[in-house]
C-alpha cells in the first residue's frame, strides 16, 4: 500500500526526488514519513509530515531535504538537495498514527505501514 520510487545514483552535491504513492488506508494516516537505513546501521527517521502539513526533520538533513504531500494524488515526496555520501542508504516511506518525533530524533514507533524501499547512492 506504499510504493517508493525515485532513488538512484548521484554525485555529491546532486539532487534526487523520492516519491511514495499511498493507497488504501495508508494515506489517511495521521503521519507519513521517510526513514533510511545504511548497511550496518540502524534505521533512522529523516522527515515526517502530519495530516495538517506540519513537518519535522532530523538535524542532519535540515536545510537540504524537503518533505511534502500532494493530497489530490495521494503522493508524498522527499526532495533531497546537496546530497552527501553519508546520505547513501535504502530509503523507506511509512505511514501511521504517530509521527515519532522526540526531541531532535524521529522514531519508527507509530508507523504501521511501510514501503519496500528505494536505494539512494551518493558518490564523492
Amino acid at each position: 500500500q506504499l510504493e517508493e520510487s525515485g532513488g538512484g545514483s548521484v554525485q555529491a552535491g546532486g539532487s534526487l526526488r523520492l516519491s511514495c504513492v499511498a493507497s488504501g488506508k495508508t494515506y489517511i494516516s495521521h503521519c507519513m514519513g521517510w526513514f533510511r537505513q545504511a548497511p550496518g546501521k540502524e534505521r533512522e527517521g529523516v522527515a515526517t509530515i502530519d495530516r495538517d502539513g506540519s513537518t519535522s526533520y532530523v538535524d542532519t538533513v535540515k536545510g537540504r531535504f524537503t518533505i511534502s504531500k500532494d493530497n489530490a494524488k495521494n503522493i508524498m515526496y522527499l526532495q533531497m538537495n546537496s546530497l552527501k555520501p553519508e546520505d547513501t542508504a535504502m530509503y523507506y516511506c511509512a505511514a501511521g498514527p504517530g509521527c515519532g518525533v522526540v526531541g531532535d530524533r524521529i522514531y519508527d514507533i507509530g508507523y504501521n505501514y511501510w514501503g519496500q524501499g528505494t536505494q539512494v547512492t551518493v558518490s564523492s
